[in-house]
């Protein structure tokens, strides 16, 4: 029934435009009473986004089980199964995408549900990182990173109109974050791993200096009190242009 009333609402919202169409209209298409669609939805914007509970508790699930020497990793791959999701049925994806770009109401609800899918993900690094501290902001930052990183991946995806491989950009996004924020907690490259001399410089720096050894290693160098979004957009450039 669930899957009946979604696809019934979708058809009349692509037919008469998601302001126009009532529940009335959607239980009249559907063929069922108006408890019937609230038993199952609680708007007609749930009603755009008929997965993505299933989603959230898949990825609940996951995380609960998965080992958690790469906590990373394991965030990254949880990313994953919400463009399963996607990928599943790329025409609904694309339609549905469309529409949300058209409706400013279903672009808020939309926010709202990858903030819901940011949260979990932040919950479980923070399991492992710590509760407060740094050990949170690293929670919180990373897991802004993977959902960024997902979302940048999918939406090329889907503004292509579903053609192609929606894993390979998404995989090259997440890629790029574990490049960054794959390190153990406290874990430094020594700067010693350069000539003493160019690490003097760069420490005098106006900012922090990113500086590439051998194609390999990125070394940051940075200013006690640069701000933590300066040093991660000075990472992602150098490890961009490697």
């Amino acid at each position: 029934m669930r899957e009946v009333l979604a696809q019934a609402a979708f058809q009349l919202f692509l037919e008469r435009g998601f302001e126009r169409t009532t529940v009335d209209d959607i239980v009249a298409r559907a063929g069922v009473g108006r408890r019937s669609f609230f038993r199952y939805f609680p708007s007609k914007e749930d009603a755009v986004f008929p997965d993505h509970e299933r989603c959230l508790a898949e990825m609940t699930e996951f995380l609960a089980a998965v080992d958690d020497n790469d906590p990373v990793g394991a965030v990254c791959d949880a990313a994953r199964i919400v463009l399963r999701m996607y990928a599943d049925n790329p025409e609904f994806s694309v339609q549905r995408y469309r529409l949300t770009r058209e409706v400013p109401g279903l672009r808020t609800y939309e926010l709202s549900v990858v903030r819901r899918y940011e949260q979990t993900l932040a919950g479980h690094l923070r399991g492992r990182f710590g509760e407060g501290g740094d050990g949170e902001l690293r929670a919180e930052v990373i897991a802004a990173s993977v959902v960024a990183a997902h979302n940048n991946g999918l939406r090329l995806w889907l503004r292509s109109g579903g053609e192609g491989d929606p894993e390979e950009a998404v995989d090259h996004a997440l890629d790029l974050v574990r490049a960054v924020w794959a390190r153990p907690v406290g874990e430094v490259v020594p700067v010693s791993a350069r000539p003493e001399r160019e690490a003097a410089e760069a420490v005098g720096a106006d900012a922090s200096t990113p500086v590439s050894v051998d194609g390999e290693v990125v070394v940051m160098v940075a200013r006690k009190g640069t701000p933590m979004w300066r040093v991660v957009q000075q990472i992602e450039a150098a490890v961009g242009e490697s």
